[in-house]
């Protein structure tokens, strides 16, 4: 009797493993690790289901869940590896399962933010998966939807775009408050990209007339004058990123009609010498390879109802060793002055591939390490 008794019990707990995942085979064809979705659930799984805490959130239908949970359960398992959770889909929500009480409702909260997110129109990325997992961790409360009134109201090929982090978020509203600001920080964070878009959103709202873009023409050993070409040919690999990032935000007829117009303008920082410039969003990209009476002529250039924004990376600068990055030299100088913010941007801001910011952490302990050995 008793093994008759064990049986039943086992074909029980197969029938219940299999209709909590009768309906993702479809949703979830590749199963995840843990056998709990994208595939019939094992006996081996009810470790997981056994977890003491739990929490429902309710679901509008099943492609919610394919959303939510990302392209071959990709998001599913940054919820796993962050939270200690395991999801389980039943019926018409998603249950949360977990050890710790406020770690399965911080989960529960970050889900139902994501969802509120992708029911408001917005499509759901990684990026915003772990965005949305970093705020919650930083303020415990997330509200993705407020995050995304920090939009800016200019369009790029993958979709509107918004500051993606904290430091960038402080960037976007030093920006919107400051008429001069300093963005600093490693490669991938946005700087530029962040700069021009809220350049092409002031002009398209007509609070200025123009948008001028510069850069150093870093020489590499070589002098302009002997390479080929007229001056923009010379000129153009150093400015080649910026129209990159500005093609990126507009049709390239529309792009080409501004700039035939003189309303936007690509130029090399030396050109900048000797004109006032009114009414304009001027940007300095690459400042970190300016001298510092480079870096004192562009910051006089400003004219009324004028922006500036000055951005580079103080961990990569091209100037001969006898001379001064005027990046480096404008920090001491200018920190004090009322109307200019400094914004510091860290590897946490890269949004480029998660290995750049693994690099950039690297090299950032090795500087560290060699500070402390030298001091």
């Amino acid at each position: 009797m008793d093994s008759i008794r064990k049986n039943r019990e086992k074909d029980r707990l197969q029938q219940d493993y299999e209709s909590q995942a009768y309906s993702l085979t479809a949703c979830h064809p590749q199963p995840c690790g843990r056998g709990i979705l994208g595939g019939k659930i094992t006996p081996g799984d009810d470790i997981l289901l056994q977890k003491k805490e739990s929490f429902r959130v309710p679901l509008q239908s099943i492609s919610e869940a394919q959303s939510i949970l990302g392209h071959q359960d990709e998001f599913l398992k940054l919820f796993e590896e962050n939270f200690n959770v395991g999801i389980v889909l039943r019926d018409d929500s998603l249950e949360i399962l977990g050890e710790v009480a406020d770690t399965v409702q911080q989960s529960a909260r970050v889900l139902e933010e994501l969802l509120n997110l992708l029911r408001s129109g917005h499509p759901i990325g990684a990026n915003d998966v772990k965005y949305a997992i970093r705020l919650s961790k930083e303020h415990k409360t997330v509200n993705l939807e407020a995050r995304i009134s920090e939009s800016i109201p200019v369009f790029s090929k993958r979709g509107v775009i918004r500051p993606k982090t904290p430091g960038q978020r402080r960037y976007v509203e030093a920006i919107k408050t400051h008429d001069l600001v300093l963005g600093i920080g490693p490669a991938g964070t946005g700087k530029t990209y962040l700069a021009m878009a809220m350049a092409v959103s002031a002009l398209k709202s007509n609070r200025v007339s123009r948008i001028i873009l510069t850069r150093p023409a870093v020489e590499a050993g070589e002098r302009l004058g002997f390479l080929p070409g007229d001056i923009a040919a010379k000129v153009d690999p150093y400015l080649r990123p910026l129209y990159d990032a500005l093609y990126d935000m507009m049709p390239p007829e529309t792009m080409e009609g501004y700039m035939e117009r003189g309303v936007i303008e690509v130029a090399p920082l030396a050109f900048m010498r000797g004109r006032t410039l009114n009414n304009a969003f001027v940007i300095l990209d690459e400042a970190q390879n300016s001298t510092i009476e480079q870096m004192k002529m562009f910051l006089t250039r400003l004219g009324f109802d004028s922006k500036a924004v000055v951005t580079g990376d103080i961990t990569q600068i091209d100037l001969p060793s006898e001379k001064m990055s005027g990046l480096l030299d404008v920090q001491s100088v200018l920190s004090r002055i009322e109307g200019i913010s400094f914004i510091y941007f860290s590897a946490e801001d890269v949004v480029r591939h998660e290995l750049v910011q693994r690099i950039i952490e690297a090299y950032e302990n090795r500087d560290k390490a060699k500070t402390l050995n030298n001091n």
